[in-house]
């Protein structure tokens, strides 16, 4: 008998975890912009410079009710790429992507990725890995280093923008 109230307690508690957990989850997006420049080598990785991104962490923690000292858990939910210019271009022309996030505190580790892309579309969405990234969120910036292989020739530079959605558990203030 006791095992079984004692068991109760602990289901009890754990999806009553869960479910607190749910209510203080929201998320951050944020974006950057690069550009893929023509006359690079078909079938050899090279990299692409990115500005560095603002967080605006501090704002998005405070109209979440919480601080960033209060962050327990940032994971990357979903990196999305959109072609902008051409207009008319698709990713067909990329073989591999891999996006690599630090801060000047921070090591760098990967963010997401898509090997072996076979896409008509001018958009994409990588996977994300599982990194834990609370702490280049709550940086007031990070960078990203894009590592790119094409599989074609790209008559003209291609700009592409990285729509990023990070999942944020907090703690109540």
């Amino acid at each position: 008998m006791k095992t079984k109230i004692f068991l109760a307690i602990i289901i009890t508690s754990l999806v009553s975890c869960n479910q607190i957990d749910k209510l203080l989850t929201f998320n951050i997006t944020n974006q950057a912009s690069f550009t893929v420049n023509s006359g690079f080598v078909v079938n050899s990785p090279f990299e692409i410079p990115t500005p560095d991104v603002t967080t605006n962490s501090s704002s998005n923690f405070s109209n979440n009710n919480t601080r960033a000292d209060l962050v327990k858990d940032v994971k990357l939910q979903e990196l999305k790429l959109t072609i902008t210019n051409p207009t008319n271009k698709t990713l067909s022309f990329l073989k591999a992507v891999h996006i690599y996030i630090s801060t000047n505190a921070n090591d760098e580790v990967e963010l997401a990725y898509a090997d072996n892309i076979v896409s008509t579309a001018n958009t994409i969405n990588l996977t994300c890995t599982s990194q834990k990234l609370d702490t280049y969120i709550k940086a007031p910036s990070y960078k990203l280093r894009t590592k790119v292989t094409t599989k074609e020739t790209l008559t003209q530079d291609v700009t592409v923008n990285a729509d990023m959605r990070f999942s944020v558990v907090a703690d109540p203030l």
